[in-house]
C-alpha cells in the first residue's frame, strides 16, 4: 500500500513537470544558441529589443550572404534602426515583402524580455 502511495505520489509530479517541460506555452520569447540582442535604439523607444535569431538564418544560408556586404561582423559596428530596414538597409535587404515578409509585424522581431509591451498600433496595418 505505502509502495504504491510512493510511486504514485512521485510519478504524478514528475508527469506534470514533463508535461509542462514539453508543452510550454508561454508567450515569452526565449533565446536560442546564437541569438543576438539588439536593443540600442528599441526601449528608447518603446518597444522590447529585438532577438535576432542568428543560427535560423545561418543554417540556410552561407556567411558571406550577409558578411560583410550587409553587416559588418564587428559589435556596435551596424548602426542598425527602422528607417534604415524599410528603405531596404540591414534586415530591409530580404525583409521586404519580396525575399522575406516584410518589417511590418512588429512581434516577430521585438520579442525581447522587456517590461514594454508592443503598442496595439505602430502605424501599420496588419
Amino acid at each position: 500500500m505505502k509502495k504504491q502511495g510512493l510511486i504514485g505520489g512521485l510519478l504524478l509530479p514528475i508527469l506534470v513537470v514533463g508535461f509542462l517541460l514539453a508543452f510550454d506555452v508561454s508567450t515569452v520569447s526565449k533565446a536560442e544558441y546564437g541569438d543576438i540582442t539588439l536593443n540600442h535604439y528599441a526601449e528608447k523607444a518603446g518597444m522590447p529589443p529585438v532577438v535576432f535569431p542568428h543560427w535560423f538564418h545561418r543554417i540556410r544560408f552561407k556567411c558571406k550572404v550577409c558578411h560583410p556586404a550587409i553587416f559588418e561582423m564587428r559589435q556596435g559596428s551596424n548602426d542598425i534602426n527602422m528607417i534604415k530596414i524599410i528603405k531596404g538597409d540591414f534586415c530591409g535587404k530580404c525583409h521586404n515583402g519580396r525575399i522575406a515578409w516584410p518589417p511590418i509585424y512588429c512581434d516577430r522581431c521585438h520579442a525581447g524580455k522587456s517590461d514594454i509591451a508592443i503598442p496595439k498600433a505602430r502605424g501599420f496595418i496588419k
